[in-house]
């Protein structure tokens, strides 16, 4: 027969857990967290592609990543799927972020939505 435990028990756990993460949420809340984010790991990445370990670093790119349902399968590397995959949502997402500003945000009125419109033209 298996006891199972007081929900007392878990308490010292869930704190720790949660001092772990809050921390974490608290960064993830702040609108510049993930620019800093993304920064740091382009740094780290220009780095180990520029390292002695950079075999490595050219060997993860080409890990095959294969998706596959029943005989359906998808089999490319990791780059491909980073540049095909993720930045097809990268896009998407940014259309979406312009159209919810042209209806209800900074771009709605033609006069401010000018400049980012000649510049998107070049």
């Amino acid at each position: 027969m298996i006891s199972e435990a007081p929900p007392w028990a878990w308490a010292p756990a869930r704190q720790a857990a949660l001092a772990l993460v809050r921390p974490l949420e608290s960064f993830l809340r702040i609108q510049t967290s993930s620019g800093i984010l993304l920064m740091i790991m382009a740094i780290v990445a220009m780095v180990w592609a520029n390292s002695p370990w950079q075999e490595s670093y050219h060997r993860l790119w080409h890990t095959p990543v294969v998706f596959g349902i029943g005989e359906f399968t998808l089999r490319y590397d990791l780059h491909f799927w980073i540049n095909d995959g993720l930045m097809v949502i990268f896009f998407f997402v940014v259309g979406l972020e312009i159209r919810r500003e042209m209806h209800q945000g900074e771009l709605s009125d033609l006069r401010r939505a000018a400049l980012p419109i000649a510049a998107a033209l070049g």
